[in-house]
């Protein structure tokens, strides 16, 4: 029997472990940190030796097959010592396509994967397609693979996970952008996580699609270091592709594979420049899937976007209230900032990734950001960034102050937006935390008393 260690317990590692033991593999499950009790109760149930706190090296490097959590770096002792034993270490994701005949619809970027994923998913779903979703958001691919397979699988995939493939192959691979991100994780070279990126379509043919947005410096500088063989199809704001998607904020426009589709912007539920080229690259996927401008059409009007992403929580005595907690980069702020013509009080920051808050100045000046309420511990950045070019700069480290600061600030026809542009844990568990802990004080504000 071969023997398969995976190394860490979360949603990844949980749902690996329960198809190798279908698969009738010997597993065993290490987690350096604590494993919560429901999935030690899941592993016991399944009879699957694990152990918590530590790592059994020894046990460790006996294995045939190591499926790694994305979140453990591929520079820590134990994997190294495993790869120079010449035992293979791969993702969970790449486990999991060995055990599905679907065809995979992979969605990767810095910004924009989850709104795109989700929205792609969407689409097919409301067609009829027979469609799982998986990978960063949603469920693991490998722990639904124990209860179904699925004629069709949307994948949100990160860099990190990228790192962990060797012969999964997308039917349709799309990536949204390239903005700097996660660094720290690719030794601060830029280049790098561009190649990371573009792994991505390593494995891919003629006879697959690759969905780029050729506007993106980066993806562009990714393109030309990569030999891709998929057919591309392009999204673009700038200019109609021969094949691809583009709108001119009026209408999308498609022209996939011999299809032609036009709709209108104001079918989508989704806002923002940013929102238009995820629309875009859905559409595209969608289309190439095989559905038709009808179920495209009816898929716009009735999806609905993923919590803390754009996040409208409420509208009280004229103002709007949005959270966009999982906007924790610069890149993802930027679309938030340049989604409003109204004036904004601007609710950012948090644990500072080596950010340069400049590319934001020209959305924030002028007035159009009214107010910038720093939320973090370490404001010095921002203040020193913004100060010249916002009227009025306050800080605090207690978002329900924050925000009742805001609902004083703000005025009819004006923008409450939590947009951090940082990580968050400083002050929160996460991104979720963060932005549930601001719905909470949107929700809980009284209406302002007429004078």
């Amino acid at each position: 029997m071969n023997r398969l260690v995976v190394l860490g317990a979360g949603e990844s590692g949980l749902g690996a472990a329960m198809l190798a033991k279908r698969e009738g593999y010997a597993v065993f499950v290490s987690d350096g940190g604590p494993i919560g009790e429901a999935r030690k109760a899941q592993l016991q149930a399944a009879g699957i030796e694990f152990e918590e706190g530590k790592h059994n090296e020894g046990r460790i490097l006996d294995a045939d097959l190591i499926i790694k959590s994305p979140g453990i770096s591929p520079t820590v002792s134990i994997v190294q010592q495993a790869i120079s034993r010449g035992i293979s270490v791969v993702d969970e994701l790449e486990f999991a396509s060995r055990y599905s005949k679907g065809k995979v619809i992979a969605i990767t970027g810095t910004n924009g994967k989850t709104t795109t994923t989700l929205l792609t998913y969407h689409l097919l779903k409301e067609a009829g397609w027979d469609v799982g979703l998986a990978g960063n958001v949603g469920k693991s691919w490998a722990g639904q693979l124990v209860e179904k397979d699925r004629a069709w699988w949307v994948i949100e995939i990160s860099s990190f996970q990228i790192d962990g493939l060797v012969h999964l192959k997308p039917h349709i691979a799309l990536l949204t952008n390239i903005t700097p991100d996660h660094l720290d994780r690719y030794n601060y070279q830029m280049e790098r996580y561009i190649d990371s990126k573009m792994a991505l379509f390593k494995n891919m043919t003629q006879a697959n699609a690759a969905i780029l947005n050729l506007e993106d410096p980066f993806s562009k500088t990714g393109l030309d270091r990569a030999a891709i063989q998929a057919s591309k199809y392009e999204i673009s704001l700038d200019k109609s592709p021969g094949q691809g998607g583009f709108s001119d904020g009026e209408v999308l426009v498609f022209q996939v594979a011999g299809v032609q589709a036009t709709i209108s912007v104001a079918a989508l539920t989704i806002q923002g420049k940013h929102n238009l080229l995820n629309a875009l690259g859905a559409g595209v996927a969608a289309l190439l899937a095989g559905i038709s401008q009808n179920q495209l059409l009816s898929g716009y009007q009735s999806f609905k976007n993923a919590a803390h992403r754009m996040e409208q929580v409420r509208v009280l005595d004229g103002v709007r209230y949005i959270n966009d907690s999982k906007g924790t980069n610069v890149e993802a702020t930027f679309y938030a900032l340049g989604s409003f013509k109204e004036p904004i009080v601007w609710i950012a920051g948090g644990v500072d990734k080596g950010n340069d808050y400049t590319v934001l100045i020209p959305l924030v000046k002028g007035g159009k950001v009214k107010t910038l309420i720093c939320l973090g511990k370490d404001n010095e950045k921002l203040k020193t960034v913004f100060g010249p070019h916002i009227g009025q700069i306050l800080e605090t480290q207690d978002l329900h102050e924050a925000v009742v600061w805001a609902q004083e600030i703000a005025e009819v026809q004006e923008v409450v937006l939590l947009s951090p542009a940082c990580a968050s844990f400083d002050l929160f568990k996460n991104y979720e935390d963060r932005g549930e802990q601001f719905k909470v004080a949107v929700t809980g504000l009284p209406q302002k008393q007429s004078a």
